[in-house]
């Protein structure tokens, strides 16, 4: 099993919740424009993060370095892939939690 670091396994859990956003709550077989665009986003991000592998949960990072409007956006794609994780990507949900 490879072993990746604590960006990259945030990068593949973010896009599972995009992904599994786009596909059911936007019915969309394939990313739309605007999926892709927050995807591209949140991955440039995280490739920036200051903190590297000791970098904690966004939602409790003391610097908030989405722009105000992406920031919304992940919010909501977060509130609704969230819970559902659970059933489509349970280890990934398990993984998310820690």
């Amino acid at each position: 099993m490879a072993k990746y670091s604590r960006i990259e396994k945030e990068k593949r859990t973010i896009e599972m919740m995009i992904r599994l956003y786009c596909r059911r709550h936007e019915k969309n077989g394939m990313l739309c424009d605007k999926c892709r665009e927050l995807l591209a986003y949140a991955h440039a991000r995280l490739s920036r993060c200051p903190f590297g592998d000791k970098k904690q949960s966004c939602r409790h990072c003391p610097i908030h370095c989405y722009s105000p409007s992406m920031r919304n956006q992940i919010r909501v794609v977060m509130r609704y892939s969230g819970p559902r994780m659970l059933l489509f990507a349970p280890i990934e949900f398990l993984r998310h939690l820690k």
